[in-house]
């Protein structure tokens, strides 16, 4: 988590340092051998040293990144959640709720149908 801690330092708004580190620390909780890194700037998760799901932060939300093969299988859960999305993230308004559990099924998705991998990105 120190890694995460970093990141969440350079948040300015102490409101959005919990809301990401209270999500961060339930993904943690829920799926201990995960490993969290910052790559590129940004917070990612990752098994066996290959992606998994990524954080990134701008003024009017934050974007979750599963990569698009798991974005697919959950669309419509995301749309139903309220979130928008494009082909590659979707977005949690500073304002919503995070819907924890259909980002604990992205990430079990992504464990489970990455599991064999050996590179980084699919």
């Amino acid at each position: 988590m120190e890694d995460l801690e970093t990141f969440l330092a350079k948040i300015t708004e102490h409101d959005k340092q919990d809301k990401l580190r209270t999500l961060f620390s339930h993904i943690l909780d829920e799926f201990p051998d995960l490993q969290p890194v910052i790559k590129w700037g940004q917070p990612m998760f990752t098994s066996h040293q290959t992606f998994i799901l990524g954080i990134s932060v701008s003024k009017p939300h934050f974007s979750v990144s599963p990569e698009t093969a798991c974005l697919n299988q959950f669309i419509s859960e995301i749309e139903a959640a309220g979130y928008s999305h494009t082909d590659n993230i979707f977005r949690i308004k500073w304002t919503q709720s995070i819907d924890e559990a259909l980002i604990f099924k992205m990430i079990a998705f992504n464990l489970a149908d990455k599991a064999d991998m050996t590179t980084f990105w699919r």
